[in-house]
């Protein structure tokens, strides 16, 4: 499957706010998917718009994406178990024992109602198979390392920019991000989802079936912000007592409305899992930044005329230079 470009993929779901198709309606029975639908795949691309409290948002996910959900488990259950060795056990249990005890109740219930929603279609999937899921890449390369005392490189992932002010056209921000990825997973993020919490600004992002983050990242918010990311390339560390990647990076998403609370909710309890320069803009302003997410040094940058570039390597110079750090951390690792 051949996706199109993230940005040309928003223009096209931007036009994309229509009724629940006809095929759906029966499922209007249930008042939790009153305002929920998914329109046909289109380019590859599905279309999902989510509604409402946190359980019912959850319960829409997993009832509209049972199929995607259950085939994206099984996929990302194999690419691990070929990558690095381990059984899908092992990341559900660490799911539950490290993960699960820092995710808030909102997103415990989001994550609940997932549940719910697939097996109110069938699919026997549960708590620990969806939190796993939504935490793949930091239990992976992350956390797994960190357990296990082994120094493994985090994979090289994405490129990204963002730009405003005499750097634009127009003068207002651009921004931009592509997917290095395996073709098994970069197949299956293949979700345009409309999310429109109870709480918190409205959020319009691609994903993968059953994440409640996008992950890969590519975020726009009513609240005015632009988001997106690349990983910081070998990168290694990781703190069990933060709080998981997928749980800030949602958060942030939905509720920060500035360059400084989007920091903020990211720095706080960060636990170094998918340490990433995350690009951000913020259009009521005119203003973009980056920050660049270690464990233990965090940067950010910002400006109202310029651009900034990610690309796999680190900026900060604590990084750089802890990068040339010998073992237990190969010459070329990143200890942040």
């Amino acid at each position: 499957m051949r996706l199109g470009p993230k940005i040309v993929a928003f223009a096209v779901a931007c036009c994309c706010w229509a009724q629940i198709p006809a095929k759906t309606a029966p499922l209007a029975s249930d008042a939790r998917l009153k305002s929920a639908f998914r329109k046909p795949a289109q380019n590859g691309w599905i279309f999902v718009r989510l509604e409402g409290e946190p359980a019912a948002i959850g319960y829409q996910h997993g009832f509209l994406l049972a199929p995607e959900i259950a085939d994206t488990q099984r996929t990302i259950a194999a690419t691990l178990e070929h990558d690095v060795k381990k059984d899908w056990a092992y990341f559900r249990t660490a799911a539950e024992q490290v993960l699960w005890p820092k995710v808030e109740p909102e997103y415990r219930e989001e994550l609940q109602g997932i549940v719910d929603g697939l097996q109110a279609r069938g699919i026997k999937l549960d708590l620990w198979d969806v939190v796993a899921l939504n935490a793949w890449i930091e239990l992976s390369a992350y956390y797994l390392p960190w357990s296990e005392k082994v120094a493994t490189p985090v994979p090289e992932r994405c490129s990204a920019f963002i730009a405003t002010g005499s750097y634009t056209k127009s003068g207002q921000i651009v921004f931009g991000h592509n997917a290095w990825t395996g073709y098994a997973e970069g197949a299956r993020w293949n979700v345009i989802f409309d999310v429109r919490p109870s709480k918190g600004f409205r959020l319009l992002m691609d994903g993968m079936p059953g994440l409640i983050h996008s992950g890969d990242d590519f975020v726009v918010s009513s609240g005015g912000l632009m988001i997106t990311e690349t990983t910081i390339s070998n990168f290694s560390g990781f703190d069990p007592a933060g709080i998981p990647e997928f749980v800030r990076a949602r958060k942030a998403a939905q509720y920060a409305d500035s360059i400084d609370s989007f920091a903020r909710i990211m720095i706080d309890g960060n636990n170094g899992g998918y340490a990433n320069n995350w690009l951000v803009g913020d259009r009521k302003t005119g203003e973009i930044a980056s920050l660049e997410l270690g464990l233990k040094n965090v940067t950010l940058q910002r400006t109202t005329d310029g651009y900034f570039v990610g690309s796999n390597f680190p900026v900060n110079p604590k990084l750089i230079g802890r990068q040339r750090q010998r073992p237990p951390y190969p010459v070329g690792s990143t200890h942040g």
